[in-house]
């Protein structure tokens, strides 16, 4: 018992034992402070949005998506070889009484579109860019008798839903 009285009285090992102390203690608030802190970001980040959503302008209305049914099937000779597109179209438009109003007039609308995919070029089909310059030629094609029969730009954009060409 006599050495380890005398190890506690002595200077060097009382000042370990305080750094080791004081380590610790730092040790233990900083990872406190690194919870605390992940744990308020998160929090904040989390109801933030909240805000956001609110604090939002009223201006544009959220996106309506109309699928045309049934989907569409065109036939054309290629080289003397028969070939066939099915194309599955959805529109896209932010008010749901123009797309109803727009409803009355999808024989007109179904039949621009099957004269439209009659005339193409299945070389130029093929590729990810003569898809897209169809779909374009599509969407303005119905824009055109929307904009025609109601005065108005109903849809923003037609979509391509399902592709096929054989």
């Amino acid at each position: 018992m006599a050495k380890s009285e005398a190890a506690v009285k002595d200077p060097a090992t009382k000042g370990k034992l305080k750094l080791i102390i004081v380590i610790v203690v730092a040790l233990l608030l900083a990872i406190g402070l690194s919870v605390g802190a992940t744990w308020f970001f998160m929090h904040s980040a989390q109801s933030k949005p909240v805000a956001a959503a609110e604090t939002a302008p009223v201006g544009k209305q959220p996106a309506i998506f109309e699928p045309m049914a049934p989907a569409f099937v065109a036939n054309y000779n290629q080289n003397g070889r028969q070939r066939y597109m099915q194309v599955s179209i959805t529109l896209q438009g932010r008010n749901q009484a123009d797309l109803d109003a727009l409803k009355v007039h999808m024989p007109v609308i179904r039949n621009n579109l099957v004269m439209l995919f009659s005339g193409q070029d299945f070389a130029t089909l093929a590729s990810p860019v003569g898809q897209e310059m169809l779909r374009q030629k599509a969407t303005a094609s119905v824009q055109e008798v929307a904009q025609k029969e109601l005065g108005k730009v109903v849809i923003e954009q037609l979509l391509f839903t399902n592709f096929v060409l054989q």
